[in-house]
């Protein structure tokens, strides 16, 4: 028998040395902030790990919480399959614990969990959903399971490989209904050809809270590639018709991922701030203006995007992309709607 092929990691390789060509100084390191989505992983033998992320947060910019969102880690083995993904629910959950024993820090760190369960298999929702709920009871926000898919394989960039239409599935959607109920919010994670999707199901579920990832995903690889104005003018046609659906909220980031398209990786230094921002403020601008401040929130994708440019300096570049907002929108956008998104607690920012 032979042995199993292991699937082409699609992530960007992390070269501390590279990153390490372009330093700069923190920005407003006042601004108070809540990460609204990273990861922690063993992901190809490399770890991700608390100690690993708060190297990252310890760049000097002001992160207050964090919230880790699932990526198939720490599945528990020999587990039936509906009841694996809650290891990496323990996983993070214990994580979370160290953070909030000051020992490690101020950073709360996984102070609200994004896990996974499948939500098709919808005999057991009900039962997982409990389970996550008594075993991190003050940090379990919600699900997310990925659903990007298109017909083109060259369009990927990801582990992930759902079926074509799981938000429209029936399938799914009876799991999904078990969601609302608890008040449990959805993270999705679809390209910008399946915003009409994301705009189905919001609509049926109005009592829902979903949270769509990485900017809904305007897709610049394969037959995407050199279309970036004609992609830009979809995407932001489709924005905004999932704008007028009020239980959706939208995470800014994840633009360091093969599948926006960028070549910030292949360049001999790692990208400054000023160059983010420039690549990235049409997309930022666009969804802020489409959503509102007080509906969208910024992220890491860290380890992800840490292929593709320092913390520090995307941090930088994301500040440097609102200055001209104000305080109270600046406060919505990098604390606020994720505090109030996910439940984490802490009081709101005041202008």
């Amino acid at each position: 028998m032979s042995a199993p092929q292991q699937r082409h990691n699609p992530h960007i390789p992390i070269r501390p040395s590279w990153l390490d060509l372009t330093q700069e100084e923190v920005l407003d390191p006042g601004q108070a902030i809540i990460d609204a989505h990273h990861h922690l992983w063993l992901q190809h033998g490399e770890p991700y790990f608390l100690n690993d992320y708060l190297a990252d947060v310890n760049s000097g910019h002001h992160v207050i919480a964090s919230v880790a969102v699932e990526c198939k880690a720490m599945f528990k083995k020999n587990a039936a399959p509906h009841l694996a993904p809650l290891g990496e629910l323990e996983f993070l959950n214990g994580i979370a614990a160290m953070s909030a024993s000051g020992n490690f820090g101020d950073c709360w760190v996984a102070h609200g969990i994004v896990a996974r369960a499948d939500l098709t298999h919808h005999q057991s929702v009900a039962g997982v959903l409990e389970q996550y709920q008594s075993r991190a009871p003050e940090r379990f926000k919600g699900i997310r399971i990925s659903s990007i898919w298109h017909p083109d394989p060259s369009a990927s960039a990801s582990l992930a490989s759902p079926p074509q239409g799981l938000l429209m599935s029936s399938e799914f959607r009876r799991g999904f209904k078990e969601l609302g109920p608890r008040g449990l919010s959805f993270d999705a994670w679809v390209y910008h050809t399946q915003i009409d999707e994301v705009i189905d199901l919001a609509s049926t579920f109005k009592d829902t809270l979903i949270i769509v990832d990485h900017m809904a995903g305007p897709n610049g690889i394969g037959p995407f590639a050199g279309k970036r104005q004609e992609v830009f003018a979809d995407w932001q046609k489709s924005l905004k018709m999932l704008a007028a659906c009020d239980n959706v909220r939208l995470k800014l980031g994840g633009m360091g991922m093969k599948v926006f398209g960028f070549d910030f990786h292949e360049q001999p230094c790692a990208p400054t701030s000023d160059r983010l921002s420039e690549h990235w403020s049409p997309y930022i601008h666009a969804c802020i203006e489409t959503f509102g401040a007080e509906r969208c929130m910024f992220e890491s994708n860290f380890p992800v995007d840490k292929g593709s440019y320092s913390y520090g300096v995307m941090w930088n570049a994301f500040k440097k992309t609102v200055a001209h907002y104000s305080p109270r929108e600046k406060n919505s956008l990098f604390f606020n709607t994720a505090n109030e998104t996910y439940r984490l607690g802490f009081s709101r920012l005041t202008a």
